[in-house]
């Protein structure tokens, strides 16, 4: 399984998970793969806590950040954030708030504490986003940065590999792919559209490959509903270096996702997830429910594009995370058509090692095939 890519990281296994939770970040690294932390949701001195904290629980081994910056959003070409924040909430429609609180009434979910501020929040903007490299190239350990929505921008890519780290992006398509290679990025993962969270629409088996082509030299990592070693070694033997996988780390024991959003994934199925824009302004595939049903329901407001839906979305966020047990009908919870398969709870390192085995399993019946021919 080691690739040419687990050798230039330093890496037992080519398995890079996706997750927005140091501790399986941690666990992960430990156990011979490498975690990559999701940094959209945090501050930079939130960030810097966290890097902090996985850089003393990682020993020598190394780890990632991933960030989000569209190549295009709402008021791109505003750099100063409070600025691009004002400018954002301005250009919010009247009825959008209104109408986001009626899904939550009628669902249910119980509103904030008297007094409680409902700021704003601006995120997936250069503005937002860039700083969070900033911090993340101060920890030495973090051997890779890659961008969760297309291409990132010139200097951002030069600044990351000027540190001497790898700068990577995810793609859903071979256009996509094509500028990610003319920008001079270090690797590419190729997400088919049943992976979780931001995501297109061409499957898996069929991207892949388009992109292993297009890229030639440059390595691509397979993204996209991965959640066995057999998944793993249709990827590699296709020609990729690595498997992306995010969704099977919700459920581990490391992950820090409430009881009841757990329960919600064991109990899912691969039918039960759907792309919608309601929560970020993006495609994002996640377990459909009344909030996802609601703004994609003809007739009611349209999901505004990025990062406008995600100031919509702000207290819908707030209350799902005060009020977990009492939120799953409009909890956004991103997860890939691979939940059918995340039925039972185990360890981050038990996890890796049942892919390993997979893997294994999988290769040695295909050389006994051949043997036999």
């Amino acid at each position: 399984m080691r690739t040419e890519l687990c050798k230039r990281l330093g890496i037992e296994f080519p398995i890079f998970a996706f997750t927005h939770c140091r501790d399986v970040v941690a666990a992960v690294s430990n156990a011979g793969g490498i975690g990559v932390l999701g940094a959209v949701g945090f501050t930079p001195a939130e960030l810097e806590i966290e890097l902090k904290w996985i850089d003393d629980h990682v020993g020598d081994r190394p780890y990632g950040v991933d960030i989000i910056i569209p190549n295009k959003y709402e008021g791109q070409d505003e750099r100063d954030p409070e600025k691009l924040r004002a400018l954002i909430s301005a250009r919010i429609p009247l009825g959008y708030r209104d109408f986001a609180r009626k899904v939550l009434a009628e669902a249910g979910v119980p509103e904030l504490p008297p007094g409680t501020i409902v700021e704003d929040r601006l995120s997936m903007t250069e503005a937002t986003s860039t700083p969070l490299v900033d911090v993340a190239l101060r920890h030495e350990k973090v051997k890779l940065v890659a961008n969760a929505l297309g291409t990132p921008p010139r200097d951002v890519i030069r600044q990351i590999q000027q540190a001497g780290r790898l700068c990577g992006a995810l793609c859903g398509s071979p256009k996509h792919a094509r500028r990610h290679i003319e920008a001079g990025l270090d690797f590419i993962i190729a997400q088919g559209g049943e992976g979780g969270g931001h995501t297109g629409e061409i499957g898996s088996m069929v991207l892949w490959p388009q992109v292993i082509e297009i890229a030639g030299d440059v390595p691509v990592i397979a993204a996209g509903g991965i959640g066995t070693g057999r998944q793993i070694a249709a990827a590699l033997a296709m020609g990729a270096q690595g498997v992306w996988c995010g969704s099977i780390w919700l459920t581990v024991d490391e992950a820090e996702s409430p009881a009841a959003q757990k329960s919600a994934l064991f109990q899912a199925t691969s039918s039960d997830t759907v792309r919608s824009r309601s929560f970020t302004g993006k495609p994002v595939r996640m377990l459909r429910n009344k909030w996802t049903d609601a703004w994609d329901a003809p007739g009611n407001p349209e999901s505004l594009g990025a990062p406008l839906q995600m100031m919509v979305a702000q207290e819908a966020m707030m209350r799902s995370m005060r009020y977990p047990e009492k939120s799953q009908a409009v909890m956004c919870t991103p997860v890939g058509q691979v939940v059918g398969l995340m039925n039972d709870p185990r360890k981050s390192r038990d996890l890796i090692m049942e892919l390993v085995q997979d893997y294994v399993d999988a290769v040695e019946r295909l050389n006994l095939m051949q043997a036999e021919a």
